[in-house]
């Protein structure tokens, strides 16, 4: 397939994104504060076991949730 087959063919299915422009503050806003209680409670509760339970969740909610924040806002990385 040659790279003007290939051109034409994405031309007729555009981009679709997971989350759409109007749902991305919402939804950054929403894994912020996730992350703003699970960090809460893996400070309360300090186990081995609470790592995978609450810093692994809140790390991750915390790293999505500010950048979907930051593009709800109109700045886009």
């Amino acid at each position: 397939m040659s790279l003007l087959e290939v051109w034409q063919a994405a031309a007729s299915s555009p981009f679709q994104p997971a989350v759409g422009k109007d749902s991305q503050l919402s939804l950054g806003l929403l894994l912020l504060l996730i992350g703003l209680v699970l960090t809460g409670l893996f400070g309360l509760n300090r186990s081995p076991l609470s790592i995978p339970l609450f810093g692994i969740p809140a790390s991750l909610a915390f790293g999505f949730g500010a950048v979907y924040a930051i593009c709800g806002f109109g700045v886009y990385v």
